[in-house]
């Protein structure tokens, strides 16, 4: 990087390109660094002078392209097209052609990708439920009040912990509101080097959310890195003040005393820490708090837990072989833990990791950990079911 921009080395060569490109972006460097350098700005002002030295013209890339151009930068573009993924996936469409190995007729890539879509399934049970009121002290009248950031991917895949963290925030005492008019928070954009189109994102999300002092509280460690990351995208105090706000599900619980539910099931389980959540916003060990407020949980502690999964935003499909490898050696620390269910506070890597254990058969469920948290208060009665029953009954007279 320091060579390109002092003009020792072409920022058209192969050195370059190769030493970037493979990079998963993780950030575990920047903790070891000891000049504390911010690398993961660095790398993705390198990806920006690559792509404008280097376009590559591959249909991988191309429809990269046209995918962060003309779909993500476009609201009812990307609701159509995450409604029909959803639809690809519920028919059970996506996992017959897995089971068939049709895809893998046309590429290794378009195999994994189905086992990503695959995987973006439910694993543990949810349901439309509000929380119970919570009978408060004279200075807890007034909740404290949150904003959530749904997130593209979240939204249009993962709703039901979108659902669940509204849920346990409620059930913990917070007020929570999701602001109109808030998109993608831009990662997908800066991990592909497109800085101007993450710009365009991040000052839509910024008049979305306002310049209230509310926490803007998330559930995916991609989005978290990407939505603390602004003040380094844009400049100016709104910014500064925006990314401030930022905090993880799990990080804004632990604002308070998190409420205990009831042991569920006894599957054992394993978590998995988000490099974004860990490296990006340094709270990695928020999501596991969530998991001790379940009694009696059978855990399991995951070797390497802090290292990547191989996943990296789009770097699975862009370096699908170094990614293989990576997530190859999570698989097989996953499987000596000898758990069957695995906690993730980030999509993306429960997708990723979701569709290794599809491909390599293995028995293993994939979920948030909001989700089993969420699941522990539904066991406990925290949820007024009978009020949405009725609620439903009235709606469909």
């Amino acid at each position: 990087m320091r060579a390109v921009v002092e003009g020792r080395l072409p920022n058209t060569s192969d050195s370059f390109s190769k030493h970037i490109d493979r990079c998963l972006g993780c950030r575990a460097c920047e903790q070891v660094c000891p000049a504390g350098v911010q690398y993961g700005q660095l790398l993705e002002a390198s990806r920006q002078e690559l792509l404008t030295a280097q376009p590559k013209d591959d249909l991988t890339h191309q429809l990269l392209r046209l995918a962060l151009n003309h779909v993500w930068t476009s609201p009812s573009r990307l609701k159509s097209f995450f409604a029909g993924s959803r639809i690809f996936r519920d028919t059970g469409i996506a996992r017959l052609l897995i089971k068939l190995k049709i895809a893998n007729l046309i590429s290794r890539r378009s195999h994994f990708a189905l086992a990503l879509l695959d995987s973006s399934r439910a694993h543990v049970r949810s349901s439309k439920v509000r929380p119970r009121e919570i009978s408060k002290t004279k200075s807890e009248l007034k909740p404290a009040s949150v904003m959530l950031f749904k997130g593209c991917v979240g939204e249009g895949l993962f709703a039901r912990v979108n659902d669940a963290t509204v849920r346990v925030l409620r059930t913990n005492g917070f007020d929570v509101s999701t602001p109109a008019g808030q998109v993608c928070c831009g990662a997908l954009h800066a991990h592909a080097g497109d800085l101007d189109g993450a710009r365009k994102l991040a000052r839509q999300n910024l008049q979305a959310f306002g310049t209230s002092a509310e926490p803007i509280v998330t559930n995916a460690g991609g989005c978290g890195a990407m939505l603390s990351s602004y003040s380094h995208l844009l400049p100016g105090d709104e910014a500064d003040k925006f990314s401030a706000r930022v905090k993880d599900v799990g990080q804004q619980l632990q604002t308070k005393e998190v409420r205990r539910g009831v042991s569920i099931e006894q599957s054992k389980t394993t978590y998995d820490t988000s490099c974004h959540l860990l490296y990006g916003q340094h709270a990695g060990e928020a999501s596991l708090k969530m998991l001790e407020a379940i009694p009696e949980l059978d855990f399991a502690s995951l070797e390497g837990a802090e290292r990547c999964c191989g996943g990296a935003g789009i770097y699975n499909l862009l370096e699908p072989e170094l990614s293989e490898k990576v997530l190859a050696e999570k698989l097989q620390n996953i499987e000596a833990t000898g758990a069957t269910l695995l906690a993730t506070g980030n999509p993306g890597c429960q997708m990723q990791i979701g569709a290794g254990a599809c491909l390599n058969e293995m028995s293993l469920r994939v979920c948030h950990p909001v989700e089993l948290l969420d699941r522990s208060y539904r066991k406990a009665g925290f949820y007024d079911e009978e009020s949405e029953k009725k609620k439903a009954g009235n709606s469909s007279r």
